[in-house]
């Protein structure tokens, strides 16, 4: 049964203002600590001014803050209907014969409204401004005098210049660029013979092309070139699908990813994992109000508020945990992405139905 369009209203503006409080609260304070965190490292990087560093940090917080979703729901659920409780508006919705079940349709139709929403625009406008701001800060940081933080690219290749192992300290998300590489040749009978410093490389068809490069060899003195070639057997497409992570693709790119990723003979399961973990996640987001609504709904005159709120913290977090053992799982390959992906809202979904049956209905 439905409640009347005025109240479904006005709960569902009480589920929606507590949630995108609590989201923009966490949204302002990852953004405040990436600020901190690029203007410390932007000292040693040449045109990095605090404007340019005040949009790279914007650029990277929506796709930060996206993790978060889960979290934001949970408490800015359990925010609104205890304060609902407080307001004594429960009670009069239980006086006039509304159930939790009615009175919940707002919140869930809310996070549901909300989970479709990151899905379809918010992901892929993160990953856009992700992509961005990668690119942005490998230029930047490129020529920086210390390593810009973030996990160092190795690779090693053979090829008619010989063996070689390349190092870069920036990788360009969904590019083949790379930023701060250094690159240790070796002859074909495993003698060293030189070393090519460059302050940026991007994989054409048979070769890098290195820019601002120092060569230094064992028999000759230092040498520097604008631009040097240095072959290669590495497919771009390979490349560009290691140093890409899935969550800097778009949500509608990941199907043309998955099978491009494929038709290249290489493995999707991290791309597969996090298309239907998308896809899971406006159930996972219901599931984050039905635990909300288990630990929320006691009146504050019986007391023990601060107990039911630590206890509805720990569930919530007990839930997300479950998610990233699955997601690692899937990852790795032991359980199937769709299922990876199902699991947690699916059990969360059907604890919360229980614990909700047990404290109304048993």
């Amino acid at each position: 049964m439905l409640i009347g369009p005025t109240l479904t209203r006005y709960f569902s503006a009480r589920f929606l203002v507590m949630i995108a409080g609590v989201f923009g609260t966490v949204f302002a304070l990852i953004y405040t600590l990436d600020f901190v965190e690029l203007m410390r490292r932007a000292g040693d990087a040449q045109g990095a001014s605090t404007g340019l560093m005040a949009m790279l940090s914007l650029l990277r917080t929506p796709s930060v803050a996206e993790q978060v979703l889960p979290f934001a729901m949970l408490f800015g659920a359990m925010a609104a209907l205890l304060n609902l409780s407080r307001r004594l508006e429960l009670v009069v919705a239980r006086a006039a014969g509304i159930s939790v079940w009615q009175f919940l349709q707002p919140g869930l139709l809310v996070a549901l409204g909300i989970g479709i929403f990151s899905v379809a625009l918010y992901n892929p406008l993160s990953a856009l401004m992700k992509q961005q701001a990668s690119a942005i800060e490998g230029r930047i940081f490129a020529t920086a005098t210390r390593a810009s933080g973030g996990q160092e690219i190795w690779l090693r290749q053979n090829s008619v210049d010989g063996q070689a192992i390349i190092r870069a300290e920036v990788a360009v998300e969904n590019t083949t660029t790379l930023a701060r590489v250094t690159v240790f040749l070796f002859s074909p009978d495993g003698a060293f013979r030189e070393r090519i410093e460059a302050n940026q490389a991007e994989l054409k068809e048979g070769y890098w092309d290195l820019k601002n490069v120092r060569i230094l060899s064992v028999d000759a003195e230092p040498r520097n070139h604008d631009s040097y070639h240095l072959a290669t057997t590495l497919d771009p497409a390979q490349v560009r699908q290691s140093f890409t992570s899935p969550d800097a693709v778009p949500f509608w790119s990941l199907s043309g990813v998955i099978e491009r990723t494929e038709r290249a003979g290489l493995d999707a399961t991290r791309y597969r994992l996090q298309r239907d973990m998308l896809l899971a996640r406006p159930l996972l987001f219901v599931a984050m109000v039905l635990v909300a609504a288990s630990f929320s709904l006691r009146f504050f005159r019986f007391g023990g508020v601060a107990r039911m709120v630590l206890g509805g913290v720990v569930a919530g977090f007990v839930l997300y945990v479950a998610t990233e053992v699955m997601k690692d799982l899937g990852a790795s390959g032991l359980v199937s992405p769709p299922v990876a992906a199902w699991f947690p809202a699916v059990v969360g979904s059907l604890l919360g139905v229980l614990a909700l049956l047990y404290q109304e209905d048993g």
